[in-house]
Order: C-alpha cells, then sequence, then structure tokens
C-alpha cells in the first residue's frame, strides 16, 4: 500500500475509527494521484483498518483514475445511477461494522454527509481534515521538485508582467498577457486569480484588476501563481514605473527588510508565530504596523493556501520539508502598497526561497 494510505490506516487504527470518507479534490489527489474536478458529481475515496480501499467516481473517469495510478478498487457510476446505493454494497461486501467514521467535516455537505451516515449505520463521525493537513504539511522530494518548477513559472509570469509596462496600458492587457505567455507554457490554471494592480490600486491586499491605466509614478503589484502537476505556486513583486518618490522608497524598503528578517530566521524548530512577530515588529517599530493588515503567510502545496497558517498566533515548530510563504505588506491609502512574497521550503540548514525574480526596488523606466 502507498505510503501516504499507510499514514492514514495507522491513524484509523490508533483512533479505533473503521472508515475514513475522502471526498475533496485536493485530498483525493494526494492519496490516488488523480486529480479532477467532479463538480456535482460524487467522487470518494473509502479507506479501512484491514480491509482494501475503494474509490469511487463517474464511470467517465474510471479509465483516468488508472491511468493516474490508482491499483485498487474503482466503482464507475453512470448519472442515472445511484453512487450512494453502489457505496452501501461494497461496504456491506467488507463485513465490518462502522461505529466510528471519520470526513472532510468542512468541506461534505450536509446532504452528503446525511447520505453517508444512512449507508454507514448512523456512526460516530469525527474529522479528518486535521489528520490529512498534518499528513500533507511535510513534502517529499517529488513534491517540492514539482513546487520548484512552479515557482520558476511564477518568476517568468513577473518577468512578462514586467515586460508589458508602458505608459496607458491597463492592469487587464498586463494581466493578460501574463496568463497567454503562460499557457503557451503548457500551464492550464493559474492558483488563484492574477493581480495586477497599479498605482493607488496596489494599496488594496485583494483588489481587483481592472482598466486603470498605468502612469508615472505608480506602484505595480504583481501577485500571481501557477499550478503545474496538481501543485500550487505563489509569487508577488511591486515594483515603480518611471520615477518613485522618497516615500514610496522608504515603504518598499522597510517591507523588504522585514520579509528579509523573517527569511533569515526560517530554520527547523523556530516556532512558526515568531516569524510573523519578526517581520511585524520591524514594520510597526518603523511606524506603519496600522497598513499591514493580514498574517505574514501561509502554507503551499496541492492548495495555494494550506497548513500551516505563517499566523503570530500558530505554536506550531517549523520542521524540514514544510512549504510556506513569507509576504509582509505594507498598503497606504492614496499612495499605495508593497507586498513581497516568495515560496520556501524549511530544510535541515535553514529556509531556501523557491521564487527568484529579484526583489531590490526596481523603477522601470520605457
Amino acid at each position: 500500500m502507498d505510503n501516504r494510505l499507510e499514514k492514514v490506516v495507522d491513524w484509523l487504527k490508533k483512533e479505533n475509527i473503521q472508515t475514513a470518507f475522502v471526498h475533496s479534490t485536493e485530498n483525493v489527489f494526494y492519496l490516488t494521484n488523480f486529480h479532477t474536478n467532479p463538480h456535482e458529481r460524487l467522487m470518494g475515496l473509502f479507506v479501512f483498518q484491514d480491509q482494501e480501499p475503494f474509490f469511487i467516481c463517474p464511470g467517465m473517469e474510471t479509465s483516468q483514475a488508472k491511468a493516474a495510478g490508482w491499483n485498487g478498487e474503482i466503482i464507475g457510476y453512470a448519472d442515472h445511477e445511484d453512487p450512494w446505493q453502489m457505496i452501501k454494497e461494497a461496504i456491506d461486501a467488507r463485513k465490518i461494522t462502522i461505529h466510528k467514521a471519520a470526513i472532510e467535516k468542512d468541506t461534505v455537505s450536509f446532504a452528503r454527509a446525511e447520505k453517508f451516515l444512512e449507508v454507514t449505520d448512523q456512526p460516530v463521525l469525527v474529522s479528518l481534515e486535521d489528520e490529512l493537513n498534518e499528513i500533507r504539511l511535510i513534502k517529499d522530494d517529488k513534491e517540492i521538485e514539482i513546487l520548484k518548477r512552479a515557482a520558476e513559472l511564477a518568476d517568468f509570469g513577473v518577468e512578462v508582467g514586467v515586460r508589458e509596462l508602458k505608459t496607458g496600458v491597463t492592469e487587464m492587457e498586463v494581466l493578460a498577457k501574463i496568463e497567454y505567455e503562460l499557457k503557451k507554457k503548457g500551464i492550464r490554471e493559474m492558483s488563484f486569480s492574477t493581480m495586477v494592480l497599479f498605482g493607488e490600486k496596489s494599496g488594496q491586499p485583494h483588489g481587483n484588476p481592472g482598466s486603470r491605466a498605468l502612469k508615472e509614478g505608480d506602484f505595480v503589484l504583481f501577485d500571481l501563481g501557477v499550478v503545474l502537476e496538481g501543485y500550487c505556486s505563489d509569487i508577488t513583486r511591486t515594483v515603480v514605473y518611471q520615477s518613485v518618490s522618497d516615500k514610496q522608497k522608504q515603504i518598499y524598503e522597510i517591507v523588504l527588510k522585514a520579509q528579509i528578517a523573517a527569511l533569515e530566521a526560517s530554520k527547523p524548530g523556530v516556532r512558526i508565530g515568531d516569524l510573523d512577530k519578526i517581520a511585524r515588529e520591524f514594520i510597526s517599530e518603523a511606524g506603519y504596523g496600522d497598513y499591514f493588515p493580514h498574517r505574514l503567510g501561509h502554507g503551499l502545496g496541492i492548495n495555494v493556501h494550506e497548513y500551516p497558517s505563517m499566523a503570530h498566533t500558530n505554536d506550531s515548530l517549523l520542521k524540514e520539508g514544510m512549504t510556506y510563504t513569507i509576504e509582509p505588506g505594507v498598503y497606504v491609502p492614496e499612495i499605495g502598497g508593497v507586498r513581497i512574497e516568495d515560496d520556501v521550503v524549511i530544510t535541515a540548514n535553514g529556509a531556501e526561497t523557491l521564487t527568484k525574480y529579484p526583489k531590490e526596488l526596481q523603477i522601470i523606466k520605457k
């Protein structure tokens, strides 16, 4: 059995849980290597303590699941068939009584939870998310290699965006060029909605690109990432167009130094919340604490936002193989904002930065 599945089985035995129902796209992919969005149709992996697991999905996707590498039982169903009846039959065939079951409580709908309870004789339900998050927390060598290549493509996206800057170009025009060039490299999906924000709009941490035209003296904030072989990258860079004010220089240098300080402190055994504290205290002492409204970063992997949360309240310790972002920011109304974000993996020697696009202040002259 695959090592990842073995970890789930070991947890089921330890907690005396008879089965786990895994249904989210991300966790199904992690455990089966099959990545698909079934839309409204049911898809799920059932794992047991001692019986063989089975995977149920729409019949039109069974061949893809096999091709992805899932060698266990696959139950395919047509649109006119009831998958829950098939699930009941597969469980009954294993001749087990389910007293306790683990499901993804945060994502399973109420309707599906009711159906699950019905076909498993009303067991006690416990959360599966925390355990799967813990298992996914440490990346293996293959995952890290994919994340490195995804980061290289994120670097390329910023490079394209900077190259497209010219007076009068709109945010959406630059965004479209970035995504077009990435698609030419084989990228079908971005990690999230790409952000290209000019001037005062860069002061909105999650602003929406639109028809704002570029003019001299604007901050330009790029925030983007790609999905490569099921894994995400996420980079933010901020540049200035044509000319820069002393205030803009000051804000940029404060954010850059805060980000570097947090990167340098990233080592195995360090409390995660202390990284946020290091960057936040630096920005606060410089007088901009009220303009840093979000956490330092987030875990990165199959989801663009996953464990660990890089918030000051997180008491967990950094471990080798953890991957996450470090992205402090300062956002000043009317002037604009600066965010600098890198993807990071923890090694025995500290933090390895996967995103490489230059971070020194760039004044783009065209």
